[in-house]
């Protein structure tokens, strides 16, 4: 089978570990004879360095004609870049929201699975991850205060900034939807995050979850404050199954559930909407301060790759393959400096992505 893929590699590390992606895909045409076809588009810092946008129509036209989307990392340092001293529409990770939005992903899926190799790299105390957790965050893409109106005013010589958080129960249904449908293929149970005792959005939120749940009956629903829930996230991870949240709750939750894996760099991420056609990227940042020192721990992104043969390409025996072949190379004791302890062995960017293909 052919396959048509948009790569966009991004900024920082993300050139780095979407080649070990690819190499690692590589393996999978070989074995199994399918073909994968690469564009190359441009979003991103780099995108604002050569056309001055962080995304172009054509850019986003080609994304749109592809089968998926595989995505390593944009942006630089907030604090210490070329590219955010401009409006915010105009900086790398509006690249981001704008491919989101024109691609119609409204639902994240982010698991966040602690690796028996890997209980040495969490920062939690033993009795606390017990055997390990498996979690998926469901996160709302296309809503919520990261698309709402906003400004900045001089108002009586005093600067006021606004940002509109708005959600309506059509955005809220669809993402719920589709956390209870993930939820019925795991343990049945759903974990709604929301802040409804200070927020309306919240409220309708918690309301539209409930109507949804009616209709899974053998999944259990509780719903949770977002406060309460990044505490419950180190104390007691194993609580939960799908953690289904909007926009800005879940974009937190989802770094903290990271860490407790041992590293954001283990982190995977699939943004789907109505079609098969998805955007599959590691849930970190770009990076700047390791990129080209062959530092970055590639794992995620291959991980992504491997959700997308799953989600897009229906090529489920391929997925488990490389994920299978990321455990094996855990269990070998190969280790990047992320999740680097004692007794393993430290291996750069470029090894794992060969460990991982050579053991497909």
């Amino acid at each position: 089978m052919n396959y048509n893929i948009a790569v966009i590699s991004g900024d920082g590390i993300g050139p780095e570990i979407v080649a070990e992606a690819k190499k690692v895909l590589g393996k999978i045409e070989v074995k199994y004879g399918h073909k994968f076809n690469y564009t190359e588009v441009l979003m991103g810092g780099i995108s604002i360095d050569v056309h001055g946008v962080p995304l172009t129509e054509e850019a986003l036209s080609t994304a749109k004609e592809s089968d998926s989307v595989l995505l390593g990392a944009v942006g630089g340092d907030v604090g210490n870049s070329k590219w955010y001293g401009v409006a915010p529409n105009l900086r790398p990770e509006a690249g981001l929201l704008a491919l989101r939005k024109g691609l119609s992903l409204f639902a994240n899926i982010r698991p966040a699975y602690l690796y028996q190799e890997l209980k040495s790299a969490c920062p939690l105390k033993d009795e606390v991850i017990g055997d390990g957790f498996d979690m998926v965050i469901m996160r709302e893409l296309t809503g919520g205060i990261y698309f709402g109106e906003r400004k900045t005013e001089e108002v009586n010589g005093i600067i006021k900034a606004t940002d509109i958080l708005t959600y309506d129960d059509e955005e809220i249904r669809r993402i719920a939807i589709r956390g209870f449908d993930i939820a019925m293929k795991r343990r049945k149970k759903v974990t709604s995050v929301d802040k409804a005792n200070v927020l309306d959005s919240s409220r309708l939120w918690r309301k539209v979850v409930t109507e949804v749940a009616r209709d899974y009956k053998e999944v259990e629903l509780e719903h949770m404050l977002v406060d309460n829930c990044a505490m419950q996230l180190v104390k007691n991870p194993r609580q939960f199954d799908v953690i289904l949240t909007e926009n800005m709750f879940g974009d937190i939750l989802s770094d903290e559930a990271s860490m407790i894996t041992g590293s954001i760099g283990m982190l995977s991420s699939a943004s789907l909407g109505k079609t098969k056609q998805g955007m599959y990227e590691p849930s970190h940042g770009s990076a700047p301060d390791i990129a080209g020192k062959n530092l970055a721990n590639p794992i995620a992104t291959i991980l992504s790759a491997a959700m997308m043969l799953r989600y897009s390409f229906d090529l489920d025996e391929e997925a488990g393959a490389i994920e299978s072949a990321v455990i094996q190379v855990l269990k070998d004791g190969y280790r990047t400096v992320d999740i680097m302890s004692d007794g393993f062995s430290k291996v750069g960017t470029c090894e794992m992505g060969d460990l991982i293909a050579d053991r497909i």
